[in-house]
C-alpha cells in the first residue's frame, strides 16, 4: 500500500471513527432523554419482555437480569433474555423499548426470520476467519515463495481464501443490520399491539431504537474500511512479488 493509498485509508477511517463516536452519543443521550419519560401502563422492562413472550406463545424462553447498561440481549443457545439493570426493572419509554427490541430478536428465530438464520451461521465462520485470515495469508506468501515455480498461484490463492474469511466478519455485520432494524419494526408493532405504549409514547421508542440502529451502521462501515484496506494490501504486496 503506496503513502497516498495510506492517507486516503487513515482519512476514511477518521470519518468512520467520529461517525462511530456520535451514534454512541446519540444512543445514550436519546436513551436518558426517554429513560426519564415514565410509560402510562407503568410497565418495567421485565414486564415488556414477559407480556410480550407470552401473548406470541412463547413459553421456553427466559428473562433475568445483567449487570451493566444498555448490555441487553438475546442468547438463542440459552433461550434466555438478558435485561441490562437500566432496563430490568425501569418503567421508561425507553427501557420498555429495549426489552422489546429483544424480544423481536426471539420472534425472529421463532418464525425462521431469513436473515436472523443467515447471521446466526455466520457466527462460528466469522469467529473463525478472523483468526485464521492472517496466517493464511503468511502461508500464502511462503508457498508463493517455495512453490513459484511449481504452482504460480497456489500462494496468491491460498493468501484470497485468508481475504474471504477475513471478509466473513463484515459480510456477518451487513446481515446484522437488517437483522437489527427488522427486530426494531417488531418491536413497535408488539408495543402498540399489546397496549404497552400509546400512539403518541411510540415517537420515543422510536427514537431510541432508530439511535441504537446507527452503532450497527457504524460498526459495518469501519469493517468494510478494514477489509477493502486488507484486501489491497494482499494483492499489492503479490503484486510487488510478481514484479520482482
Amino acid at each position: 500500500m503506496d503513502l497516498r493509498t495510506y492517507i486516503i485509508f487513515l482519512l476514511i477511517l477518521g470519518v468512520c471513527a467520529v461517525f462511530a463516536g456520535y451514534a454512541s452519543r446519540k444512543v445514550h443521550t436519546t436513551y436518558e432523554a426517554f429513560g426519564a419519560v415514565e410509560n402510562r401502563s407503568r410497565l418495567t422492562g421485565y414486564d415488556t419482555a414477559v407480556r410480550l413472550l407470552r401473548r406470541n406463545g412463547v413459553r421456553d424462553v427466559a428473562v433475568e437480569r445483567v449487570r451493566g447498561r444498555l448490555t441487553d440481549h438475546y442468547n438463542p443457545r440459552k433461550e434466555l433474555v438478558n435485561l441490562s439493570e437500566s432496563t430490568f426493572g425501569d418503567s421508561s419509554v425507553a427501557s420498555v423499548a429495549v426489552a422489546a427490541h429483544e424480544i423481536g430478536h426471539v420472534m425472529q428465530k421463532k418464525k425462521g426470520y431469513l436473515p436472523y438464520k443467515i447471521r446466526a451461521a455466520l457466527v462460528p465462520v466469522a469467529n473463525f476467519g478472523s483468526r485464521l485470515a492472517l496466517p493464511l495469508v503468511l502461508i500464502g506468501v511462503l508457498l508463493d515463495i517455495f512453490l513459484v515455480n511449481v504452482n504460480p498461484d497456489a500462494g496468491f490463492w491460498t493468501a484470497m481464501v485468508g481475504v474471504a474469511l477475513y471478509g466473513a466478519s463484515t459480510l456477518f455485520m451487513l446481515v446484522t443490520l437488517p437483522v437489527e432494524l427488522n427486530a426494531s419494526r417488531r418491536a413497535k408493532k408488539m408495543l402498540l399491539a399489546e397496549g404497552v405504549l400509546d400512539e403518541d409514547e411510540i415517537y420515543g421508542a422510536e427514537r431510541v431504537l432508530s439511535a441504537a440502529a446507527l452503532t450497527y451502521v457504524a460498526a459495518l462501515a469501519t469493517s468494510l474500511v478494514y477489509f477493502l484496506r486488507f484486501l489491497i494490501w494482499v494483492l499489492a504486496m503479490f503484486g510487488r512479488r510478481r514484479n520482482d
